[in-house]
């Protein structure tokens, strides 16, 4: 698959295993995986472990995203191994030893896009008809297995769907890389995630991107299309006579998520439809002070309807980090008396299902694993 843009051929560290399919209570097929059990005959030159650090981050995470209402894959259990694994945390050529564990991950399917792109670059077109036709079968119950096209767009839209959600609740992937896209549509791969605190649409907690910023929290959106378009590329060979069907396809991407994107922030505002000067300047407003994301939403949905400028200003205080000027204080004011205007008295308990109290902050992770 691609990393950070670019081709890099065969990718992963051999440190996933599946143990096989379960059936689940309601019927469906659910998939039980390793990371970090050892050698695996895809670990090449890697050790295939996984240390406490890095399972604790993916365990909480992922229950933490379900519980939000974004679809991820689940951790079913985590164990310590007690071995000690040796890594390079900071990437700073100063590696430590530190304690091992796996983590028993659940999801339908664990298939990526960069599945179908290693055997389509080898032009193994054999192969990756097979794998076409398994994966529309198995993970796409009632769609017809020689309906690629069909099947595309439906991966089109679930993972445009999957962007909008990460959007809502400020998660930030950081590394979006094509073998860490699912299929399905689920968040996969916890690895270098974090989450926004004050509202930054620059910002990015992977350390190895920070030059380019490429899986920003704002890039995200349009990294999702790319990827599409990648995994689009790879199962072209399969439609030779489709490709503007294909094409139409992707072209779904940026609609779907710009409806998504426009109903989830009419949620977010507890607003009655979209209002795009609104959302606008409000992105604009949440950058002229540091401001908390979360406890911003949570705050305004408190504030009365024909609250004075006093009282509203009061009441999203404690979202600011520092105190704002004069001027930067002016504009939110005014912000919140255009959009007070616009919302409705009985708005609460709305936006309160969709904009969470609590995430997965970077310093209760950390916190947790200490």
């Amino acid at each position: 698959g691609h990393q950070f843009g670019n081709w890099a051929g065969q990718l992963g560290d051999g440190r996933a295993i599946a143990l096989g399919e379960v059936r689940a209570t309601d019927g469906s097929y659910q998939t039980l995986q390793l990371k970090g059990p050892g050698l695996t005959p895809y670990s090449r030159g890697a050790d295939g472990r996984a240390v406490l650090r890095s399972s604790v981050r993916e365990f909480l995470c992922s229950e933490a995203m379900h519980h939000l209402g974004v679809p991820t894959t689940r951790a079913l259990c985590l164990v310590g191994t007690g071995e000690k694994v040796v890594r390079d945390m900071f990437y700073d050529g100063r590696p430590e030893a530190e304690p091992g564990a796996i983590v028993c991950r659940v999801a339908p399917s664990f298939t990526r896009f960069g599945n179908f792109q290693l055997p389509a670059a080898r032009g193994d077109l054999d192969l990756l008809g097979q794998l076409v036709t398994f994966t529309i079968g198995a993970d796409f119950p009632g769609r017809n297995p020689d309906d690629v096209i069909g099947w595309f767009n439906e991966v089109v839209e679930r993972t445009a769907r999957m962007i909008v959600e990460w959007m809502r609740v400020g998660f930030v992937h950081g590394v979006m890389n094509t073998d860490n896209m699912s299929i399905l549509g689920l968040t996969i791969d916890y690895g270098p995630y974090g989450w926004l605190d004050d509202f930054d649409p620059e910002w990015t907690p992977n350390t190895t991107d920070a030059g380019t910023r490429r899986y920003r929290y704002g890039q995200q959106p349009l990294v999702g299309q790319w990827n599409l378009a990648q995994f689009g590329s790879a199962i072209a060979s399969l439609v030779p006579d489709q490709i503007e069907d294909l094409q139409a396809g992707l072209d779904r991407y940026q609609p779907a998520y710009q409806a998504g994107f426009e109903a989830m922030m009419t949620a977010k505002l507890g607003l009655a439809s979209f209002d795009a000067d609104l959302v606008e300047e409000l992105h604009q407003v949440l950058t002229v002070v540091e401001t908390d994301m979360s406890i911003f939403y949570r705050r305004l949905a408190q504030i009365p309807t024909d609250a004075d400028s006093q009282t509203r200003l009061a009441a999203i205080s404690d979202a600011w980090y520092v105190d704002p000027t004069a001027d930067a204080r002016a504009r939110i004011d005014a912000w919140l008396e255009t959009y007070l205007r616009a919302a409705p008295a009985d708005r609460a308990a709305g936006m309160n299902r969709v904009n969470p109290t609590y995430v997965l902050r970077n310093y209760l992770a950390q916190e947790a694993i200490d």
